[in-house]
């Protein structure tokens, strides 16, 4: 290109010029010499081990483990119904208090138990109420199965943002949830989002598509997990996988 020619450049030639290379794949800036990204810095090295040399080793300098909370501790309630209002007065649940809970819905014995790891933002009266409860009711319209044949669960009492499950594990809330399930007695249970898995008892580390089965003291029911709602809501691509693996778990 010409020096005439760049200095007519418009700002339209730009942006067609920048997305010409990122419909391309190329979004990023590259240099010819490697980099080592994964290593230390030298100067934070050099400290560390001076640190490490200057300071006595302690016998208890390794911190221990959480230790998982029962929170069952007080009461355990012995049917839905008092699991309910155990739900939405139990102050261990929360530092928050009772105040903004959002309660589970349905009857037991539902055809179909589903499970998200909290409550929508937004939510109030309702489980649900919000864009992804509308996207669960087009999802149960398609498989065709009432709303009242749905028993709606949350595994946390109110909306809680970037929660994780192997937090929320210690914190004793995969007994709960694990109860819950075994007072609802569901014929099927669908658990939406990553962060549920490791409070149904399945290892995080395998793919949410083996877990088949929720056992609990002397409970079992089928079980599927898929992505996350608002997951489905961003990337399209997931809904249809999601419907895959629906049709392959009924048998429809």
């Amino acid at each position: 290109m010409s020096m005439a020619n760049q200095d007519t450049l418009t700002a339209r030639d730009f942006d067609a010029l920048v997305s010409w290379w990122r419909d391309a794949g190329v979004d990023c800036d590259f240099v010819d010499d490697a980099t080592d990204w994964l290593a230390e810095p030298a100067v934070a090295e050099t400290t560390e081990k001076t640190v490490a040399k200057a300071k006595p080793k302690l016998e208890s300098a390794e911190t221990p483990p959480p230790q998982k909370i029962d929170l069952f501790a007080a009461n355990r309630p012995a049917d839905l119904a008092s699991f309910r209002e155990w739900w939405m007065s139990e102050p261990s649940l929360d530092a928050i208090g009772p105040r903004g809970r959002v309660a589970p819905r349905g009857n037991a014995g539902a055809k179909l138990m589903l499970i998200v790891v909290d409550p929508e933002q937004g939510d109030t009266e309702k489980l649900l109420s919000q864009t992804q409860g509308r996207l669960v009711s087009r999802m149960l319209a398609a498989m065709q199965i009432a709303e009242s044949d749905v028993y709606f669960a949350s595994a946390l009492p109110r909306h809680t943002p970037m929660a994780a499950g192997a937090v929320l594990v210690q914190a004793g809330f995969g007994e709960v949830l694990q109860y819950h399930i075994k007072l609802a007695s569901p014929q099927r249970v669908l658990a939406f989002g990553a962060n549920l898995l490791p409070l149904l008892g399945h290892d995080a580390a395998q793919e949410p598509a083996s877990l088949e089965k929720i056992n609990q003291e002397g409970f079992s029911v089928a079980a599927m997990a898929a992505d996350g709602l608002d997951s489905m809501m961003a990337m399209p691509q997931l809904k249809a996988r999601f419907w895959r693996r629906w049709l392959e778990w009924t048998g429809t």
